[in-house]
């Protein structure tokens, strides 16, 4: 993606300036997207702020308030400790493997003292870090000899994560990564040269790298009807409940599945099939918009910054939020497989919550010094 940009004087911004050039309309879209989470969450607990509502909200207040906080830091601090907190990611992920907790046959979490971590979590924002530092070394992708080095930033972690196993969340990395380099400006022949390597690749990994119960997750998705009372009952319960709201829905609280508890995970990640049953297809549409203009104001922020690193973090992170919009919804709709992805700052979940915020923040650094000139270089790759 080329820019045509004027050289600038280094800006160096007082804390109060910092302060000032914080984005409101942003915070404003993420406190609505947290509300509406709270609004959900109570109708998902019966009419109950407990258990999860009143947490959320807690949850999101403390995480905002630290997103404002980590968005004043000095651009050059996050540039400086890109690669530290990937390799920190990448520690945890290879920790996982010696010593991950096992749950539902999944070995995904690290527990230090009382605080439980899912390092893949962590990773998505390192690879973003990392990417953008190393983007930003180098300029726009046009030569072959630039690209091993993303390719092994990006798959290393996707091996790891693949093998716990957690293949949606391996393909998440994977996908915000391939984003991150398109969006660098990579040249059209390697981006025919890597669509025959995948093409070439693909039937390679479907026979010999899915393990059984991924291939029955893909069966599900093609034909859920196959067991309607196992592997198929999530998505068909999805289906009956979104088809239910009609186009204005049954209204709030007054959802048939949802509270005769058929419709599973209601809380979690089947939260937007809620939406649809109580609000209808105007209600989707509605958080649909929201989630769209948060993502518009997300790339604006990324288009607006005079260095490539500010630009790549805040591209990054704002495709990483879409992408877990666009496979939650997929996945509830029926458009894509059943995968464990929450939908972010509605569903209830204290880590990706944490995550997202962390993300924003990032973004919102990206704004504050969009004008900041930082240095660059092949010594910076290092």
């Amino acid at each position: 993606m080329n820019y045509l940009r004027v050289a600038r004087p280094e800006v160096t911004l007082s804390l109060f300036d910092r302060m000032l050039r914080i984005n409101w309309l942003l915070v404003v879209l993420l406190v609505v997207l947290a509300l509406v989470g709270v609004v959900m969450l109570y109708s998902a607990s019966g009419g109950s702020f407990e258990p999860y509502s009143s947490r959320h909200a807690t949850r999101f207040a403390f995480t905002l308030g630290l997103m404002l906080v980590l968005a004043l830091v000095d651009i050059r601090i996050w540039m400086a400790l890109a690669y530290p907190v990937y390799a920190l990611a990448l520690a945890l992920l290879v920790g996982v493997e010696f010593f991950g907790e096992t749950s539902m046959g999944a070995q995904r979490w690290l527990d230090i003292g009382p605080v439980r971590l899912q390092p893949s979590e962590m990773m998505k924002l390192a690879l973003v870090l990392a990417l953008a530092r190393y983007l930003h070394a180098t300029g726009e992708l046009t030569r072959l000899r630039d690209l091993p080095v993303p390719i092994l930033l990006v798959g290393i972690p996707f091996a790891l994560i693949l093998k716990q196993p957690d293949l949606g969340t391996a393909i998440l990395v994977a996908a915000i990564g391939a984003g991150m380099i398109y969006l660098a400006g990579l040249g059209w022949r390697i981006i025919l040269s890597g669509a025959v390597s995948a093409a070439i690749g693909l039937p390679l990994f479907l026979a010999f790298g899915l393990k059984e119960y991924q291939w029955r997750r893909i069966r599900t998705f093609l034909n859920p009807e196959d067991d309607p009372l196992g592997s198929g009952y999530h998505i068909l319960q999805s289906k009956i409940a979104l088809g239910s709201g009609g186009v204005d829905g049954k209204g709030f609280l007054n959802g048939s599945q949802s509270n005769l508890n058929f419709l599973p995970e209601k809380h979690t990640d089947f939260i937007f099939t809620m939406i649809g049953e109580e609000f209808g297809f105007l209600g989707s549409v509605g958080i649909l918009g929201l989630y769209g203009a948060i993502l518009l104001v997300g790339f604006y922020i990324a288009i607006r910054c005079q260095s490539m690193f500010g630009r790549m973090m805040a591209s990054g992170i704002t495709v990483t939020f879409g992408l877990y919009v666009l496979v939650n919804v997929g996945m509830v709709t029926g458009l894509l497989p059943v995968v464990g992805v929450p939908l972010p700052l509605i569903s209830y979940g204290g880590t990706v919550m944490l995550a997202v915020m962390i993300g924003f923040a990032l973004v919102m650094n990206a704004h504050i010094h969009r004008d900041s000139v930082l240095p660059t270089g092949r010594s910076l790759i290092l």
